[in-house]
């Protein structure tokens, strides 16, 4: 257990390690926003049932989620590239957004099945929003990763020097 966290904790130190700090950083700050609307418009003011809900909140929190992770996680500056930034970044945006979506309409279900309180649905719901981001969260790291390297030559001798410990 002390090894893991040693390497942890040399991993941290690393250009590698603070990027995926601050990528963790990012999601919890993602994640708040998401939750905080779809608390709000599902749970708090019921403008909408679970799904638009759902599909709602995650759109509103993208959007602080992309200028984040671009000027902070990477450390990105001045125009995004269409190409190479906006648009993977909103696909991969949207393959969460649905997934969240199927995962809502799975929580609208059991909530109905087991005859839940407003509450417990809100809560069933904001549970399913966070499983299915979680699914998508290593895999969006690997994307954002390759999508926003500003260093080519940074990132092969730090993928060498965590290879090599």
């Amino acid at each position: 257990m002390r090894e893991a966290l040693v390497r942890l904790w040399r991993l941290y130190h690393t250009p590698q390690g603070q990027r995926f700090f601050r990528y963790a950083m990012v999601s919890v700050v993602s994640t708040a926003v998401s939750f905080g609307v779809l608390t709000f418009v599902y749970g708090v003011a019921q403008l909408w049932t679970q799904v638009p809900s759902t599909i709602f909140a995650n759109a509103v929190a993208t959007v602080p989620s992309y200028y984040l992770n671009r000027q902070w996680a990477w450390g990105k500056s001045g125009r995004s590239h269409l190409w190479r930034e906006v648009v993977p970044f909103w696909a991969t945006s949207f393959a969460g957004i649905a997934l969240s979506t199927l995962t809502a309409g799975a929580a609208r279900d059991f909530s109905l099945e087991h005859h839940l309180h407003h509450l417990g649905s809100t809560v069933v719901v904001d549970g399913a929003n966070l499983f299915a981001f979680g699914v998508l969260w290593i895999l969006k790291f690997v994307i954002f990763n390759r999508l926003f390297r500003s260093h080519p030559v940074e990132e092969a001798e730090l993928e060498a020097e965590l290879v090599e410990s």
